[in-house]
């Protein structure tokens, strides 16, 4: 038991009746002591001889230390109640009622926590243990709060591969398998295609003082689909109507028949199909290809445009004539690219590329038999690689990588974002000064006048937020720029010079051959190790 302490009240005057602590119990503190007095109005008595009662306490029973030659009002049992900073434990520690004072009961312990403003979570099993064995100056859980139960996002589970980076097969003598690259899921009518898992939104919790603890909000999902597929009753299953091809694009599954075509010219015109194109033969100067799944041309693409929300595979290669584009979603696999422009979501694989603008989010290949890249521009977050680099004829070749071509494009949006939003605040700041320079010079402006600077102030608090929303973001693809320790540049045979190798916002162009070399990002220089 705790050292504690209690008011002794006689006719001849009121002292401080002291108790030692027993069976390892803590020691009084003089402060507390003190503190208390001071709360009951009694403030002359000697610190000094209760300081030295205090360290002399012997252990078999109480002292009295003399406080002033006066009785005063007998005091009741108190209670002092401290709660947690974070609200969810309320602690309550009794001092002893003087003699002749009363003890509380558990209604008036409850009560006064109720006036303190304590009322969820009472502890009355801890209160009552008090009551049944009074223990003072020591701190009791009276209350306690319930934290909230976070719960968990909701998730789709796949049963078909939707991972876009499937990669061509290297024959023995080192050309590339065009032709049979099993990027189609197959799928027969009754299959399960996905399965929506919901998400637990957790339970609220409370404080001691009843204020509603919320759980983290959680992400809710719903299945996305399109034509040829079922839902069952309770939304969470996606199952095929029919013998086809699945996959995922943009979040959403899609089912069809391969729609095929020998050629795409003046006898189809442009092809906008739901799922995935296979043309047999060649795609036409002028004309293009939009599919929600993949692109496959078993022939030649001439200066066309080709979009796919999956991948694009060009049998015989792209000659874009300086006007065709491939816009994939996945990856894309050409026999070879020229005066073109590509964006791939993953990679881009090629025997061979020649003045064009190539941009892959992760990884740019040119490693076949021919294997250079001349002329252009071609960049990629992760690793370009190739036999050959540039020209011995001097063509403009420029390699980049160790950003998201995607990224270094946004942050460039945002940063002309920021500065319009900047200048538009400025504009907005200086017309509500002046409006309220008048106001404060006692100036009643009209109701129309007061109507737009209130729509101007709104429209200040809209732009402060979106300036904090996109100096966050910009602040993390900033972050994301800086990491360049994985991003190389590999050329297994010759790099050219006059070639520029961009590595994340440093370049280097090369004054002489190389050979056999990898050029990479180190201590804020661009360096040439081997291969």
């Amino acid at each position: 038991m705790n050292s504690y302490f209690r008011l002794n009240i006689s006719a001849v005057g009121t002292g401080l009746e002291l108790y030692p602590a027993t069976d390892g119990g803590d020691e009084l503190d003089i402060n507390e002591v003190t503190a208390y007095l001071q709360s009951k109005r009694i403030t002359q008595f000697d610190v000094k001889a209760i300081y030295a009662a205090l360290q002399a306490l012997p252990q078999s029973g109480p002292t009295i230390v003399p406080l002033i030659p006066m009785p005063v009002y007998a005091e009741q049992e108190t209670m002092v109640v401290n709660v947690s900073p974070d609200r969810m434990t309320a602690t309550a520690r009794f001092y002893a009622p003087s003699t002749g004072g009363n003890v509380m009961g558990m209604d008036e312990i409850v009560k006064d926590l109720a006036f303190q403003r304590i009322k969820m979570g009472i502890d009355q099993q801890s209160i009552a243990a008090f009551i049944a064995n009074r223990e003072y100056c020591k701190d009791i859980v009276v209350a306690k709060g319930k934290a909230p139960r976070h719960g968990t996002d909701a998730s789709i589970e796949y049963f078909f591969n939707t991972d876009l980076t499937a990669r061509p097969e290297r024959k023995e003598d080192g050309s590339v398998d065009f032709f049979n690259l099993n990027t189609i899921n197959h799928c027969k009518a009754g299959d399960l295609l996905a399965k929506l898992h919901p998400e637990d939104k957790g339970e609220p919790g409370y404080t001691v003082f009843g204020e509603v603890e919320k759980p983290r909000q959680v992400k809710r999902l719903v299945l996305k689909y399109g034509r040829k597929i079922d839902i069952s009753e309770d939304k969470t299953e996606l199952r095929s109507q029919i013998n086809g091809h699945v996959m995922l694009a943009t979040g959403k599954v899609f089912v069809s028949d391969v729609y095929e075509v020998e050629n795409v010219g003046t006898a189809t015109g442009n092809i906008n199909a739901e799922g995935s194109v296979v043309v047999g033969g060649n795609v036409q100067t002028g004309f293009s290809v939009t599919a929600t799944g993949d692109i496959e041309v078993r022939g030649v693409v001439e200066g066309a445009n080709l979009t796919a929300g999956g991948n694009i595979v060009i049998a015989m290669g792209m000659n874009g004539m300086n006007r065709g584009k491939l816009v994939a979603g996945g990856s894309v696999v050409s026999k070879f690219i020229e005066n073109a422009e590509v964006e791939a979501g993953t990679f881009v694989e090629t025997d061979s590329i020649l003045h064009s603008k190539v941009n892959a989010k992760n990884e740019v290949k040119v490693d076949g038999k021919k294997g250079f890249i001349a002329g252009g521009m071609v960049r990629a977050t992760t690793q370009v690689s190739c036999r050959i680099l540039g020209s011995a004829m001097g063509a403009d070749t420029v390699v980049e990588v160790g950003v998201d071509p995607a990224m270094k494009v946004r942050y460039a949006q945002l940063q002309k974002e920021m500065t319009e939003m900047q200048k538009k605040r400025t504009m907005i700041q200086t017309t509500l000064a002046g409006a309220a320079e008048k106001i404060k010079a006692g100036a009643k402006l009209p109701p129309e006048q007061m109507q737009y600077v209130q729509s101007l102030m709104q429209a200040s608090k809209q732009l402060e937020e979106k300036l904090m929303a996109d100096d966050d973001e910009l602040a993390g693809i900033e972050d994301l720029m800086q990491d360049k320790s994985e991003s190389c540049v590999r050329v297994r045979d010759t790099a050219y010079p006059g070639t520029k190798i961009v590595i994340g916002e440093e370049s280097v162009t090369l004054k002489k051959e190389a050979s056999y070399c990898r050029f990479f990002y180190d201590k804020g220089d661009i360096r040439m190790g081997s291969y």
